[in-house]
């Protein structure tokens, strides 16, 4: 259930929805807090629910003392007017027991919310890849029918690579073993993904394959596909772009080693 933060509560109808999977490496999740970081995106709302595991914790994005001390939850819904989007953060993982029901949960909101399209940053194991995705960029996406009716063009001139299906048992040629959809490592991308192409609803998946460790850099390389796309900054003639690391990420890998051990 979202949980407004305003009075009246904002309207999402015609926004553009970004959220991350809780996936290998927390790809999703680094590439939406540079997202959040970088537009300065207002906190409107969060998501309250039994399928995360309960925490809480400052803020993520603090710029000075005074904002340091906000509490921040789970799952939180930013927005960014001027751009028509809004953000949902994820920083809890998900019962395994409720995975479903918090599919149906995300599903039956969006819906709810009118959202012209949601956009789904994932990714999966490297180590799992069949030999055809070994080849080229790590990177693909997934698009629903509902939303490739109104983005065929566009994903056509950017020449993405649509994630392959696999053979369910690899290395036989049974003509009755059927390819389908992989994504180890994945969390609920592909059944997020399943359950909206039932409904109907306009949903999209970009996908990195990745190994667990420093992902930092993978978070740039998913945000700036995205960013191809969605045209969120513009990049400056031959330089990257201008990402913005939130303040959260100088504990990312704990506060380093205590003096006090030497």
């Amino acid at each position: 259930m979202f949980i407004s933060s305003q009075n009246p509560p904002p309207c999402f109808k015609g926004f553009t929805l970004v959220m991350p999977a809780v996936a290998v490496g927390n790809v999703g999740q680094l590439a939406v807090d540079l997202i959040l970081s970088t537009l300065k995106m207002r906190r409107v709302g969060y998501i309250h629910t039994d399928c995360l595991i309960p925490m809480t914790g400052n803020n993520p994005y603090a710029t000075c003392n005074e904002d340091a001390e906000e509490l921040h939850t789970p799952a939180e819904v930013y927005t960014a007017t001027e751009q028509k989007m809004a953000i949902l953060q994820i920083r809890a993982p998900i019962i395994q027991t409720k995975s479903k029901k918090f599919r149906q949960l995300l599903v039956s909101w969006i819906k709810a919310s009118g959202f012209s399209r949601t956009v789904v940053l994932s990714s999966s194991h490297a180590y799992q890849r069949d030999d055809q995705q070994m080849k080229g960029t790590p990177l693909r996406y997934l698009v629903t029918p509902s939303l490739l009716k109104e983005s065929a063009l566009a994903l056509e001139e950017l020449s993405w690579r649509e994630m392959e299906q696999v053979p369910a048992f690899p290395g036989l040629t049974d003509a009755n073993t059927d390819p389908r959809l992989y994504i180890p490592g994945g969390g609920i991308t592909k059944g997020l993904y399943m359950d909206s192409c039932a409904v109907d609803l306009p949903l999209a998946v970009l996908l990195l394959f990745c190994s667990e460790g420093d992902n930092i850099p993978d978070a740039f390389t998913l945000v700036n596909h995205l960013n191809e796309w969605l045209h969120l900054l513009e990049k400056p003639s031959q330089k990257p772009n201008k990402w913005k690391i939130p303040s959260s990420w100088s504990l990312l890998f704990g506060s380093g080693i205590p003096p006090a051990m030497f």
